[in-house]
């Protein structure tokens, strides 16, 4: 059971590390939750299948590539780190200075509705998995980490706990976002969205250190 549980634990750390920082994309999903509740749960879903997908793409990859520089796997697992590092560095000195919620609408949302049926759902889990599949960083970010712990998700049932992690972490945080969004509308504060940068980035900083040591 241990073999399992701490994939899936890191799994869901790595989830909650590149879903919670409130970017773009938790903004429309708010704004989302205000107009329609079953649509932004449908949104929800499709910012985390886009986060399970890429890291489904680099578990695959990450044991290939680590099996082709195995004499410089600790290199590349501190190099893996940095990038974490700085990618946490960069998101946590944007935290110092974070705006209130611009006033825009995703491409495409329709207007408030009185009620939401499968069609807007359906419209909503597309153009969220559109939008969230274009940004790098969360590529990135899954690149760098399941590279650096190759050799830990090689087995199949490994990789599948460590993803359920991931799949169940973004959900679940998503769902809650428009939970808030729902009951709570625009009264979201700068100072709460600025503490989901400091909590999510703290999360990346801290793989990245787990993922360093011992250093090469």
């Amino acid at each position: 059971m241990n073999g399992f549980l701490s994939p899936a634990l890191s799994g869901a750390v790595a989830g909650l590390g590149v879903a919670m920082p409130m970017g773009a994309m938790s903004v429309l999903l708010l704004q989302e939750a205000i107009r329609h509740r079953r649509t932004a749960m449908a949104a929800a879903a499709g910012i985390a299948t886009v986060d399970l997908a890429y890291a489904a793409l680099a578990t695959a990859i990450g044991p290939w590539v680590a099996s082709h520089v195995a004499p410089v796997e600790a290199w590349i697992r501190l190099l893996s780190a940095a990038v974490l590092l700085s990618m946490a560095a960069h998101g946590l000195y944007r935290s110092r200075t974070i705006p209130a919620p611009p006033a825009f609408e995703a491409p495409g949302a329709p207007p408030a509705v009185a009620g939401g049926g499968p069609g807007p759902a359906k419209a909503a889990y597309a153009r969220y998995v559109a939008l969230t599949a274009v940004n790098p960083t969360t590529a990135l970010y899954f690149a760098a980490l399941t590279t650096a712990q190759a050799s830990t998700l090689t087995a199949p049932a490994t990789a599948a706990a460590f993803l359920g992690g991931v799949a169940t972490a973004s959900l679940l945080w998503q769902q809650t976002l428009v939970a808030l969004g729902a009951a709570a509308g625009r009264r979201i504060s700068p100072a709460a969205r600025a503490w989901t940068f400091r909590l999510g980035y703290g999360l990346v900083a801290a793989y990245a250190l787990k993922l360093a040591f011992p250093l090469p």
